[in-house]
């Protein structure tokens, strides 16, 4: 929600202070070569430098979790939608694979591992980086 509203309040209350964001097994399908991110203002300086300059719809479908206490495992299954604000007839399309690590606190779960793992693409992944 915090990229599709271009929202860095959202994205901040979402992921720990020392999370890790892995594209790597993605970048091999896209043809892209985003780094292994750790810490959540690295995580968002790049988001706010990429996927949250376009227009971006995610949807998760088929959510499992395992909850243990006070940690988590979530996978699910997302489609990511992304267009350049200026161009619209260019977009690239994913559907992903999901591998979270949670952690609780307080009433919220925060993101402190993601592992996303790209199933197919239709379109233009370089969009992504702004090309």
């Amino acid at each position: 929600m915090g990229i599709d509203f271009n929202s860095e309040e959202l994205l901040v209350s979402s992921l720990t202070p020392d999370a890790v964001v892995d594209f790597t097994q993605g970048n091999k399908l896209w043809g892209l070569d985003f780094p292994v991110l750790t810490g959540r203002d690295p995580i968002i300086q790049l988001l706010k430098a990429s996927v949250c300059l376009l227009v971006t719809t995610h949807s998760v479908t088929n959510p499992r979790t395992e909850i243990n206490g006070d940690t988590a495992k979530l996978y699910a299954i997302v489609e990511a939608q992304h267009i350049p604000p200026n161009q619209r007839s260019r977009h690239c399309l994913m559907k992903n694979q999901y591998d979270v690590s949670l952690v609780r606190e307080g009433e919220k779960w925060l993101i402190k591992h993601l592992i996303v793992n790209g199933v197919w693409f239709t379109g233009e992944p370089s969009i992504l980086i702004g090309q």
